[in-house]
């Protein structure tokens, strides 16, 4: 129930369908009586799609997501296991076609790549079943599986979740799939603007990870003046940081994270347990 909840209300809240309808509601509202508050509506619309499309304005809300937590560094020593999430496989084509198609989120997939080969005695686990609520395809993990074959990874090293459909169950089957052990080292794969999430619900889970963001989408605070050169672009940005705010806030709300905005932990702090730590 909470899976087709937050789909739902996700789909509502995104910057581009609120403008949309807004525009959609004021024509409508153009042929009654109402016609000077339709006029408005659709006004409002348009000037919040040019707000949404063509300002920095989705450079804004994702770069705070994005600088949450730096680049990894090992510091000497080699990860025990890496947590991948799903979410970079479009698995509605791939079912269609036949074949491993990638969206733009990319490179939580390639990144193994290089990571199995620098960290051959690491376990992988790669968390991603099945997660829209229409237009179902392929099994996330049966790609994934394939792809990672592709790059030379040993079927043997990889053990798959199949069944998460959002991060919550990420977090608590990937946990129970790795059974960490005190004192391994565990890194999380996945967007830097999804970190925060998937963080605090690995957290709410206590699964201890490292933080390990690929995927950039901004170049830093120079991007907070760069406006975009299409509307396409610029409602996509917007859409991609207001989903994950809104995400925070629902999961927070709901008890599955200990905190709002996670970030990372003081030195000596245990990973799995925040209440203590100052961020």
């Amino acid at each position: 129930m909470f899976f087709v909840l937050a789909k739902i209300l996700g789909f509502f809240a995104l910057p581009s369908n609120i403008a949309i309808t807004l525009g959609l509601l004021g024509v409508v509202l153009m042929a009654t009586r109402f016609a000077r508050f339709g006029r408005m509506l659709a006004a409002v619309s348009l000037v919040l799609l040019a707000v949404f499309g063509l300002t920095p304005f989705g450079n804004a809300l994702i770069l705070p997501l994005e600088q949450r937590f730096p680049p990894w560094q090992e510091g000497g020593r080699p990860p025990d296991g890496i947590v991948v999430l799903g979410g970079a496989l479009d698995s509605v084509v791939s079912g269609a076609r036949h074949d491993i198609a990638l969206n733009e989120a990319a490179e939580r997939m390639t990144e193994i790549a290089g990571l199995a080969k620098t960290y051959p005695a690491a376990r992988i686990v790669f968390s991603g079943g099945a997660g829209q609520l229409v237009f179902q395809g392929a099994n996330e993990s049966d790609l994934a599986l394939r792809l990672f074959e592709s790059f030379g990874i040993a079927r043997s090293r990889v053990a798959v979740d199949d069944r998460s459909r959002d991060t919550v169950e990420n977090a608590r089957f990937s946990k129970t799939i790795a059974d960490p052990k005190p004192g391994e080292r565990w890194l999380l794969v996945t967007s830097a603007y999804h970190m925060p999430r998937s963080i605090g619900a690995f957290r709410g889970a206590g699964f201890a990870v490292e933080a390990y963001p690929v995927d950039w989408r901004t170049r830093g605070a120079s991007d907070l003046v760069r406006p975009f050169t299409n509307v396409g672009d610029g409602l996509r940005r917007t859409d991609t940081a207001a989903r994950e705010w809104v995400g925070l806030i629902i999961y927070w709300a709901a008890g599955y994270m200990p905190e709002l905005f996670p970030g990372p932990l003081q030195a000596g702090c245990d990973k799995a347990a925040t209440d203590n730590c100052r961020r």
